[in-house]
């Protein structure tokens, strides 16, 4: 590098960095011809230098030098740039600074639905306990005959889902028929009864559905046989503690837990409920509700077995109540499992504001097995 370079006062006629081409506006200048290395140098316009610097196509320079240039005011600043601006070139169009967005207003806080119509529900659900209890303590054999009738339309649901969603054809006819006999027989001749009907239901079915092609034969035989010990075996049991001599009694406490667990459920459930039970199977179904439903199970069981059952103990409530919430609780998920693989919400459509029978019978029919047995353990078979 040649230190003598730095600082050289400008030649005669001096307009820019160099006479050979363009001027440059900032930067150090390498010449490759004589291999000296300038420095930089303010470019000072002389007269009429200028118009020549455009006449010859050189390029213009505008603005301070030095981008950290000091200006007295905002206003002399603007005004220097708009005297330098070159010939035809526009004023930049000023960005207008941005509007604060307005906040948006809050939403309002979504309010719990019970998700049904509890007028319908509670209306229908009324109406069906003025019956039923009318029906157990006026004369039992009419109890019997409610039981019948909800096993064969809870049957014909179910077998009509089944037909409707998976093209599953369960024989109803020998399931409507077997399942009125299970019930019969249970009340009349106890358990044993009850097995030697479902046992003839069974062949029943296997036999009907032999009138039909051979296609899909053990399918259909496995949904029928499933659909006579889930609807009408379960329900032999209701006629079981029916049979005893403080049956209706038995009926009733029965009858009574199931219903409070599930009032429990919904309601701590619908008020508290934040962890879910089982998402994938009921979404609806909360822990903080499932602990409602023993809550109120067992003070509803303690009551009952203490002032409605002979030789009962408020003790056997407290523990009856706990086994029926959890089978009740069980029994709810098991229909749900099986409506969820349908691909539907309701088995039907004949309770309003409940669903169809079979929706009512979800939780009572796998407790009822429970209360029995541990009835017979507590107070004997009456």
């Amino acid at each position: 590098m040649n230190d003598s370079s730095w600082g050289a006062p400008p030649s005669a006629g001096y307009r820019g960095p160099t006479d050979r081409g363009p001027a440059r506006a900032a930067g150090p200048v390498h010449d490759m011809g004589d291999a000296a290395q300038t420095r930089p140098m303010p470019i000072v316009p002389d007269a009429g230098g200028e118009q020549d610097d455009r006449e010859k196509g050189a390029a213009y320079l505008g603005g301070p030098l030095f981008r950290d240039e000091q200006f007295p005011e905002e206003g002399a600043r603007d005004e220097q740039f708009r005297a330098e601006r070159p010939h035809g070139e526009q004023e930049p169009t000023p960005v207008p600074e941005p509007v604060p967005m307005a906040p948006e207003p809050a939403a309002a806080p979504v309010k719990k639905s019970a998700g049904r119509d509890l007028r319908a529900a509670i209306g229908v659900g009324l109406g069906l306990g003025a019956i039923i209890v009318a029906s157990l303590f006026i004369y039992k054999p009419v109890f019997l005959g409610v039981i019948v009738v909800a096993v064969v339309v809870g049957l014909w649901e179910l077998t009509s889902r089944l037909a409707e969603k998976k093209a599953v054809k369960a024989p109803l006819v020998p399931l409507a028929v077997g399942g009125a006999a299970m019930v019969v027989a249970g009340y009349l001749d106890g358990p044993e009864g009850a097995w030697v009907a479902m046992a003839f239901t069974a062949l029943a079915v296997l036999v009907w559905r032999m009138t039909d092609p051979p296609e899909d034969y053990l399918r259909d035989v496995t949904a029928g046989i499933f659909a006579a010990f889930y609807v009408p075996f379960l329900a032999t049991f209701v006629a079981l503690m029916l049979a005893a001599e403080d049956g209706p009694w038995r009926v009733l406490t029965f009858l009574v837990l199931t219903v409070v667990s599930d009032t429990g459920a919904y309601a701590v459930g619908w008020k508290f409920g934040k962890k879910k039970l089982a998402p994938r199977i009921s979404p609806g179904k909360t822990r903080e509700g499932l602990v409602g439903a023993v809550a109120f199970a067992m003070v509803a069981g303690a009551l009952c077995m203490q002032y409605l059952i002979d030789d009962g103990t408020w003790w056997h409530g407290l523990l009856l109540g706990c086994a029926v919430a959890a089978s009740a609780t069980l029994g709810d998920l098991g229909e749900s499992m099986i409506k969820r693989d349908l691909g539907i919400k309701d088995m039907g459509t004949l309770l309003p504001g409940h669903g169809g029978i079979m929706d009512r019978l979800d939780s009572l029919l796998p407790t009822a097995p429970v209360v029995w047995l541990l009835m017979v353990i507590f107070v004997g078979s009456g």
